[in-house]
This record gives structure tokens, C-alpha cells and sequence, in this order.
């Protein structure tokens, strides 16, 4: 049976996301077990980051982080008194972060260039190859431009 690479987006604050780099795991939705348990050993995810801090205003919508699901693994941590959110072990890799507003017009996952920040609304959702080459290949030149 052929594994076939699948390509996620998942959506995060910058601050929420940054602290996932440095913990190595994905968590998304609030802490729903549901969507990480879509991806697979071998999968890539890119967090897009519409704001800087969960809760406050400051614009971010930039990609924000690039990384490659490790195992088949989805587990539950206990992050606070009453908050047990679930994870995904993650590899990141050393990217930089990008802005969205000159890709908007190449990207096929947004059908409305007018509403282009709808589909983020989902929180987290598969995109094809073409869309994830497009925003790794820039995020990987910008590390090392």
C-alpha cells in the first residue's frame, strides 16, 4: 500500500505557534483531537497566523511556521487546570515567516480573492501540492536569502 503525502494548513496565533515550535508539537483547534488525527507519519503542516496574540487585535497574516508530522501519534497534555489539549509530534524546519498577501492570488485553496481569508475559518484543512510548494518554497528561500 503507497502512503501518499498529504499537506495540511492549520490555523494559530503567531504567539501560540512560536511556543509550539519550541515544544515540537502541533495542537490546533483549541486542542481537538479530531484533525490531527487526519494527518499521518510523513505529512507536512504550515501554520498560517492571522493574528500576532490569541485575543488581541494586531494583524499577523503571515505563514508561520513549516513542519513534518514525526509518528502516527495523537496524545493529550495536561496544559493547565482543566485544559488537556491534544498534540501531534512535529519536526519543524527552519523557515521564515511570510507574508500571505502577495501569494493570495496564486493560491488555489482560496476560491474568492476578494474574501481571501475565508477558508482559514476552518481552523485547519488539507491543501493541495501546488499551494504547499508555492508557501514552503518561499518561507525555505527566505531562511536562507
Amino acid at each position: 500500500m503507497e502512503c501518499v503525502t498529504k499537506y495540511w494548513l492549520a490555523v494559530a496565533s503567531k504567539d501560540h505557534v512560536k511556543s509550539g515550535i519550541t515544544q515540537g508539537i502541533a495542537q490546533t483547534c483549541h486542542g481537538k483531537a479530531a484533525p490531527l488525527k487526519r494527518m499521518k507519519k510523513g505529512d507536512f503542516v504550515i501554520y498560517y497566523s492571522s493574528k500576532q496574540t490569541l485575543g488581541r487585535p494586531e494583524k499577523c497574516q503571515q505563514f508561520t511556521a513549516l513542519g513534518k508530522v514525526l509518528d502516527d501519534e495523537v496524545y493529550q497534555y495536561q496544559a493547565s487546570e482543566g485544559f488537556c489539549p491534544s498534540r501531534r509530534n512535529i519536526e519543524f524546519l527552519d523557515s521564515s515567516d511570510i507574508s500571505i498577501l502577495p501569494l493570495i492570488e496564486e493560491l488555489e485553496f482560496i476560491l474568492n480573492k476578494k474574501s481571501w481569508g475565508y477558508p482559514f475559518r476552518f481552523g485547519f484543512f488539507e491543501i493541495n501540492k501546488h499551494d504547499f510548494d508555492l508557501i514552503s518554497s518561499q518561507m525555505l528561500q527566505h531562511q536562507y536569502a
